[in-house]
């Protein structure tokens, strides 16, 4: 088999490891493109937003991580505008296989382009997924390359249209306030159900802090979910040709999408690690990093991979 053949092959069996919106999105994009030679067009309602916001720093022998933001926003017909409701930064290693989710609290004080300081999520509601790229990659200090946001009726759609995800919830959780009712232990959530899971925060003593936390456990039982269901070139594009009608990618190429295709499925979630970042009281209602934030963030800008934390 040609090298050209070879990595053909992989690319139809992968699709882009994030969260549910990212590896859907994304590996929805490049099956469509591999059989059709046609990127996808929005249809109806839009469910997630790619956006690129960097360069791409990986190829076929990659030498650099890639990071990418996934961002939940509160966006609903009830609340005006839209912050981020949840925030996580994804380093890939593609040469090492492994992966690094830090999981950045919403209300986490920090520099916001252009508007001071103030509520990391309140980037969103200044300037959208670019101006909320730039704040979290200023306060990482990486480069994020992709972004990736969805809503909540786009969630529930998401997981829905998948058949559910399998998660092994951690803890009982009974929020009246979210509807997250759940005893722990393993259990097949529906769209609705996932979205409680992930907005729990009043069940914690930490509150936002172990919610965040769930929220990455959430990324990873997606990965799991859809591995469990087969990785073939088949059944990825079973799983997501209907979502990817429902994409609206910005900046994005066929080569972009090509590459992001490679960092798919093929990642074990054994390895990749789940974190979230450091912090404790700030001014006001903000939370202020502690100081071991800066470590953390250097170990992880390298490469990607958590080597000491």
């Amino acid at each position: 088999m040609s090298r050209r053949a070879r990595v053909a092959r992989r690319a139809a069996r992968v699709l882009t490891v994030a969260t549910v919106a990212s590896a859907l999105a994304l590996g929805g994009a490049v099956g469509l493109w591999l059989t059709t030679g046609r990127l996808p067009v929005a249809g109806g309602a839009v469910w997630f937003r790619v956006t690129k916001v960097g360069e791409a720093h990986f190829a076929d022998a990659p030498d650099r991580p890639v990071f990418i933001l996934v961002v939940g926003n509160d966006a609903r017909s009830e609340v005006g505008g839209a912050r981020a409701d949840a925030l996580h930064v994804i380093g890939v290693n593609p040469a090492l296989g492994q992966a690094t989710i830090l999981d950045i609290p919403r209300d986490t004080g920090a520099s916001i382009p252009g508007h001071g300081t103030d509520k990391i999520n309140t980037a969103f509601a200044f300037g959208g997924l670019e101006r909320q790229a730039q704040a979290v990659g200023q306060l990482v200090g990486v480069e994020i390359t992709y972004a990736i946001t969805t809503d909540f009726a786009g969630f529930i759609a998401m997981v829905d249209q998948i058949g559910g995800l399998d998660v092994n919830v951690p803890m009982a959780m009974d929020d009246r306030n979210t509807g997250a009712v759940f005893q722990p232990g393993p259990q097949h959530l529906d769209g609705e159900q996932a979205l409680a899971f992930s907005r729990n925060r009043h069940d914690f003593p930490t509150g936002d802090l172990q919610r965040t936390a769930n929220q990455g456990h959430l990324i990873l039982s997606a990965l799991a979910t859809l591995r469990a269901r087969g990785t073939g070139a088949s059944g990825t594009l079973r799983a997501v040709s209907v979502l990817a009608r429902h994409t609206e990618t910005k900046g994005l190429g066929l080569a972009d999408l090509y590459r992001l295709g490679r960092l798919g499925l093929s990642l074990d979630p054994a390895k990749v690690e789940n974190v979230v970042v450091p912090v404790g009281s700030g001014q006001g209602t903000r939370l202020a990093l502690l100081p071991s934030a800066a470590g953390l963030f250097a170990d992880f800008r390298d490469d990607g991979v958590l080597q000491h934390h």
